[in-house]
């Protein structure tokens, strides 16, 4: 019978060649017990003991299989001083505007205290604290949001025999990935969710393919939902899909705070995304709300510099995504989002990837018989 399997399972140990970035350990967990691999985004833990109590329990709860996790860590190792320290470089106008939107938005205040979490985690010493934890566990891959990592980190996954995966918008930055000791390229088009560049999936792959060589595998992102775009991810010579919005509405899904992103993500259409600065300071794929909207009309000040705009907008977004009012939230996500239509378990979304790929895969053999 015909299923997926490429070389790059064999390198990790996975029967299927399907990634999946989330910040839920529970879907990461789900898509490591299905037979894929799941990536657990760290950039939320600003602190080692919550990064290794939830690491622990991913041990615990994916039957010895392999799993990976992901970090934001810029190559150069900046010169950064305490969130204190980078608070004072935030204009005035800027936290005017912030505060003004809210209320014109009607978003409420939380009724708890909340600080800056998660934007720690965009800083490089505390990304070189998720990769000290994460190698005291079970993981396999290492995987860099912002492209190479240090030399010095490459060497410490390489020691510990993890492999170092990084994403790449451009054949050119594919290239310099490896030529710095990257083992994975991650082909991130520009349908993808999150921080993206400007390429589409269908044009960035094969140019990546061919600019890395045969021997440095590569992983299709952006715009993969279905069985039929992991086929065409292999098509385009990639050894595998990178996935990530696709489960955002995963039944194992365990971070959302209200109900307004659960009814954002259902409702959402794949026209209803927006690349933008809004989020992070880098161009990102997220949801077009309202708040979004806020940020292209006139007189609206421009987005600040990572890590500053995570700085101004970290309190926005949790009043935001506290709420239960899909027009007023914060969330990255990319076109496939239109796909994403209903809450669906991940054995279940994993199982209909393989069986559809099948599908294509027999299709395809039946036209090509001569």
């Amino acid at each position: 019978m015909t299923t997926i399997h490429t070389p790059i399972c064999e390198k990790l140990g996975i029967r299927y060649p399907i990634f999946a970035f989330t910040p839920s350990a529970p879907v990461a967990a789900a898509v490591t017990r299905a037979g894929g691999m799941g990536v657990l985004g760290c950039v939320r833990f600003n602190e080692a003991e919550a990064l290794d109590e939830v690491l622990t329990w991913m041990d615990e709860n994916t039957d010895g299989l392999p799993y990976g996790f992901d970090v934001v860590m810029p190559n150069k190792i900046p010169q950064e001083g305490s969130l204190t320290d980078l608070d004072k470089y935030i204009p005035e106008a800027h936290r005017k505007f912030v505060d003004d939107t809210l209320v014109k938005l009607g978003v409420p205040p939380l009724d708890h205290a909340v600080g800056h979490e998660g934007v720690l985690g965009w800083l490089h010493s505390v990304a070189k604290m998720h990769v000290d934890t994460a190698l005291k566990h079970n993981v396999k891959l290492m995987a860099n949001a912002l492209g190479s990592p240090p030399a010095e980190v490459i060497t410490q996954c390489h020691d510990a025999g993890v492999q170092v995966a990084a994403l790449a918008g451009t054949a050119r930055h594919a290239k310099s990935h490896v030529d710095n000791g990257v083992d994975i390229i991650v082909s991130q088009g520009w349908e993808a969710g999150g921080h993206t560049g400007e390429v589409s999936t269908l044009v960035l792959t094969p140019e990546v393919v061919d600019a890395v060589g045969p021997d440095v595998p590569v992983l299709a992102a952006g715009g993969i939902g279905s069985g039929r775009q992991v086929a065409a991810a292999l098509a385009l010579g990639a050894q595998g899909a990178w996935t990530g919005s696709l489960w955002l509405t995963a039944a194992e899904y365990d971070l959302s705070t209200g109900t307004g992103i659960t009814k954002a993500l259902l409702r959402a259409t794949s026209e209803d995304t927006v690349r933008s600065r809004v989020y992070s300071g880098k161009p990102a794929r997220l949801l077009k709300t309202k708040w979004t909207e806020a940020w292209e009309e006139e007189g609206a000040p421009s987005p600040l510099p990572m890590p500053l705009q995570n700085i101004l907008v970290a309190n926005a977004h949790n009043r935001m995504n506290s709420g239960d009012n899909p027009d007023t939230i914060a969330m990255p996500a990319g076109q496939i989002v239109g796909r994403t239509n209903e809450v669906v378990a991940v054995a279940d979304t994993m199982a209909a990837l393989v069986s559809e790929f099948e599908e294509t895969f027999q299709r395809l053999s039946a036209i090509t018989k001569g």
